[in-house]
């Protein structure tokens, strides 16, 4: 009988373990995940900032806080580049070990609840469509990505 409270005890101490670590990775209050995905169709508001709405307190706030989100557009800057991916770097034009790769959606949106350690920053690149690839020359801190692009920079675009 004390053996089988003690194994009780042990996985009941083992589950929450997990469950604490688990959520650790989350933003404290975050319950929802979102991660856009090649094909995916559920984005909207092509080139806005994700961030004004999903966040803590925003008005999208149900569908995740996005840590990093943005669109990829054609190089018309017009049409909107679907089905490629976002990659951050540690450091500039592709060095170090990818950090994070987040799938660009069939409307040309990435975005993505998952934790992403900016540190000192880190350095995006695009690979649009046809697999050709950009690199951001800046170390970016922040994962909004068109709260410049678009608004004062160029609009994030990929062949």
């Amino acid at each position: 009988m004390y053996m089988k409270k003690v194994f009780y005890f042990a996985s009941s101490l083992a589950i929450s373990a997990l469950l604490l670590i688990n959520s650790s990775c989350r933003r404290e209050g975050q319950t929802t995940t979102a991660v856009s995905i090649n094909n995916g169709s559920a984005s909207h508001n092509n080139g806005q900032n994700c961030m004004t709405c999903h966040r803590s307190g925003g008005q999208a706030s149900g569908d995740g806080w996005f840590v990093v989100g943005g669109s990829v557009f054609m190089p018309d800057k017009i049409s909107y580049n679907p089905n490629g991916k976002i990659l951050l770097y540690p450091g500039p034009n592709g060095t170090g070990n990818v950090v994070a790769t987040i799938e660009v959606d069939g409307k040309g949106n990435f975005y993505t609840t998952d934790a992403i350690d900016f540190g000192n920053g880190l350095y995006p690149a695009v690979i649009g469509s046809n697999g050709t690839i950009k690199y951001m020359g800046q170390v970016t801190r922040t994962g909004a990505c068109n709260g410049c692009h678009g608004v004062s920079t160029d609009k994030l675009w990929a062949n």
